[in-house]
């Protein structure tokens, strides 16, 4: 189903944008402008070489393919299992795609009556308009009724192989428990198989466990994987991921319970990692991603993450890590994902205004 929505570019190389704003930042004033609005529950945005698009829709669990002013539904998408926080979720095209026109995305699988998170790879047709030879190439241990914390950003590594974040699920002891996949990152081939030299749990895909709800995944510009997961109440993490390692939910955490109760043993414990940075109260992150410096060199190496809740893109940098501000104008509702885009530009999508964005220099 594609409904109403309006396109402001032709290409990405040159582009024809309407509605702007200008909004304030350390490096000066930025120009926000329109790239597609009417969109539903946009969850991700990838670049195809060349210009061209891909969103996807999470309730409606569709995968848009956009390019010169059309705006396509790409059939061949499996069925998603879209109640709650699932549906169609992140989107990856990978460095070799001029060779491969292959494609990763991360969904709730459906499994009568239950949901797991899962990996899909398929290759786009020359035309932008179907999937051809999907499989389904990973699914986690123990799909569950729960319509909650399906995680899930992926990643591909330097080394070509795959990193994929999958949240707790609501069943927060599982988080600790690695004889299934529920709180962790995964680390898998592009077949879905165990990647070499994973750490050797019961589950053989773990790459680091003890996670709430990983939303956000990115490498820096070293090609070391971080990560923003949603707290509880308050806790909101940003996390550097090391292999085998042990991030703490529910043992640890720097939020509380809903209800106001202490989670688990407090803030920090022998073995468990401590996060590069933490929010309280927290702002709901959702998507990251590390600037490579090419249209705002001051901002390289920063890391940005969008706020569902406040309603702003946070700006991170330092050692330790700091907030060093917060990026807000009409376009910021509640921001899904943050992406750099080819042309260098910071690309994010809103869930509150339905829309695709484009931010650079004015």
């Amino acid at each position: 189903m594609i409904r109403s929505l309006t396109w402001a570019t032709i290409l990405v190389a040159h582009p024809f944008f309407t509605s702007a704003e200008t909004v304030s930042t350390s490096a000066g004033p930025m120009e926000v402008r329109t790239v597609i609005s009417g969109l539903d529950a946009p969850w991700a945005v990838g670049f195809l070489p060349g210009g061209p698009l891909l969103i996807t829709e999470r309730d409606t669990g569709e995968l848009l393919h956009i390019v010169d002013g059309k705006v396509t539904s790409v059939r061949g998408v499996p069925s998603v299992a879209s109640d709650g926080q699932g549906g169609l979720l992140d989107v990856m095209v990978p460095s070799d795609f001029t060779q491969s026109r292959e494609i990763f995305m991360t969904y709730a699988r459906p499994n009568g009556g239950r949901s797991a998170t899962a990996v899909l790879k398929g290759r786009l047709s020359q035309d932008g308009t179907r999937l051809q030879d999907t499989k389904t190439i990973f699914t986690i241990a123990n799909p569950t009724r729960s319509e909650r914390h399906f995680g899930s950003r992926i990643v591909e590594a330097k080394d070509g192989h795959l990193f994929v974040t999958v949240g707790d699920r609501g069943d927060r002891p599982s988080a600790q428990d690695t004889t299934n996949h529920n709180g962790t990152v995964v680390r898998i081939t592009r077949h879905g198989a165990p990647a070499p030299s994973n750490p050797g749990f019961d589950q053989p895909e773990i790459w680091s466990y003890g996670h709430r709800n990983p939303q956000g995944a990115t490498l820096d510009l070293a090609g070391n994987l971080l990560v923003v997961e949603h707290g509880a109440r308050g806790g909101d993490e940003v996390n550097a991921v090391k292999k085998g390692a042990n991030f703490g939910w529910p043992v640890i955490s720097y939020g509380t319970h809903y209800s106001g109760g202490k989670i688990g043993d407090g803030t920090t414990k022998a073995g468990m990692e401590q996060p590069e940075f933490y929010w309280d109260p927290s702002i709901a992150p959702s998507g990251m991603m590390v600037y490579s410096g090419a249209l705002i060199p001051e901002w390289r190496g920063d890391i940005f993450v969008g706020s569902l809740k406040f309603d702003y893109i946070s700006r991170l940098d330092g050692t330790p890590m700091q907030e060093q501000e917060q990026i807000q104008g009409n376009a910021t509702l509640r921001v899904r994902d943050v992406r750099e885009g080819p042309d260098g530009a910071i690309w994010f999508l809103s869930v509150g205004e339905g829309a695709l964005y484009r931010m650079a220099p004015s």
